[in-house]
């Protein structure tokens, strides 16, 4: 069962499309596997709407005609492209022998996902261009995988796709959806299940422990 989900400022930003496009593919892969939150967006989309047409009602001919036009013109922020012959775009990405279901909203963009690296012990990393300047990325993490002591010097937003982690705040599994800023230091870690996390940060990670710390200057290079 998901436990962990969107504030309502987050999920509201979401519905009203001011999320930058990465954090919205962040946010609409947790409401893709919560229904919950489907029904939560549901509802705000019928308070949004209702503003709209309340304001709709103080405007002239030419003003609603504006907005209409800017409406049903805009453009999605993650922008469309055509499928290569090497992606399969079946849903399904495979690593370490293993295949991983993709929740909708993420499948759609498995055209943009690039080539896995391998990063520090067992944890693999993929990005996701999306036509912007923001980066995604899914991180892997194989099973008695450790991420060193770290805070943020940004923020992180992160959904759980499949498996489970755990740090000093919890236990975390499908769709939990997390937002981490500098007020949390934690040790993300894997014990006999592996884990396939998406997450965008806008700042590199600031290890806090031991001889890790001797990464920070280099942080950008593996967590951005």
């Amino acid at each position: 069962m998901i436990k962990s989900h969107p504030a309502q400022n987050l999920l509201r930003d979401y519905v009203a499309g001011d999320l930058n496009s990465a954090s919205a593919l962040v946010v609409a892969t947790h409401v893709d596997m919560c229904p919950h939150c489907q029904r939560h967006c549901s509802a705000i989309e019928a308070e949004l709407s209702a503003e709209v047409f309340q304001n709709s009602a103080q405007l002239g001919d030419s003003d609603m005609q504006l907005m209409l036009d800017a409406i049903f013109s805009s453009e999605s922020a993650v922008e469309q492209r055509p499928l290569t012959a090497e992606t399969s775009h079946d849903g399904m990405i495979s690593l370490e022998g293993k295949r991983f279901k993709l929740p909708r909203s993420l499948a759609r963009q498995q055209a943009r996902i690039g080539p896995w690296n391998k990063m520090i012990g067992n944890m693999w990393r993929a990005s996701l261009s999306l036509g912007t300047d923001e980066v995604a990325n899914l991180i892997y993490m194989g099973q008695h995988c450790s991420v060193p002591e770290h805070t943020h010097r940004g923020s992180e937003l992160q959904v759980v796709i499949n498996g489970t982690f755990s740090d000093e705040y919890g236990q975390y599994s499908d769709g939990d959806l997390l937002l981490l800023d500098g007020t949390h230091k934690h040790t993300p870690h894997t014990n006999d299940e592996d884990c396939l996390i998406l997450a965008v940060m806008d700042a590199p990670l600031h290890f806090t422990s031991g001889i890790s710390r001797l990464l920070n200057p280099f942080s950008n290079l593996f967590f951005r």
